[in-house]
């Protein structure tokens, strides 16, 4: 199951369409929903976040907290729809592409892709394309 919640005035329009899309990106990578939660917040909201868990004081995109083992992925995946406003820009790109590549960034993390060295950044970039390709599909 995954469910959206919000933290901002952002909706997601068409919700259904965009959980078919990452249940579906999960179950081709052999790893099953059992509940992921995608919280969309502002910088503020992630930011107290990322101070209070990690230690970090900066703003950030995505903070993901996995709490499975397995092939059956719980976990809560935090959004900060104000750095993926700024990020779209500065890739110029679309919204709801960068938003998309956000939320399948989170959810690669939990079946087990990295993104510290040269080599996994490369690694998830190309999961996350392989994965857009799909929600373009739908789109």
């Amino acid at each position: 199951m995954i469910a959206f919640f919000y933290e901002t005035d952002f909706q997601i329009s068409n919700e259904e369409k965009w959980k078919d899309w990452l249940d579906h990106s999960v179950r081709k990578q052999g790893f099953e929903t059992e509940e992921i939660n995608y919280i969309f917040c502002d910088d503020e909201y992630l930011l107290q976040i990322n101070i209070e868990y990690l230690a970090h004081d900066y703003y950030t995109d995505v903070i993901g907290f996995q709490y499975s083992e397995g092939k059956n992925l719980v976990g809560d995946i935090y959004i900060s729809i104000d750095r993926v406003k700024e990020n779209a820009i500065e890739n110029r790109v679309e919204f709801h592409n960068e938003l998309a590549r956000v939320m399948i960034h989170g959810i690669l993390h939990f079946m087990n892709f990295r993104d510290e060295t040269e080599e996994e950044e490369e690694e998830m970039r190309k999961n996350e394309d392989k994965y857009l390709s799909f929600f373009e599909e739908i789109n």
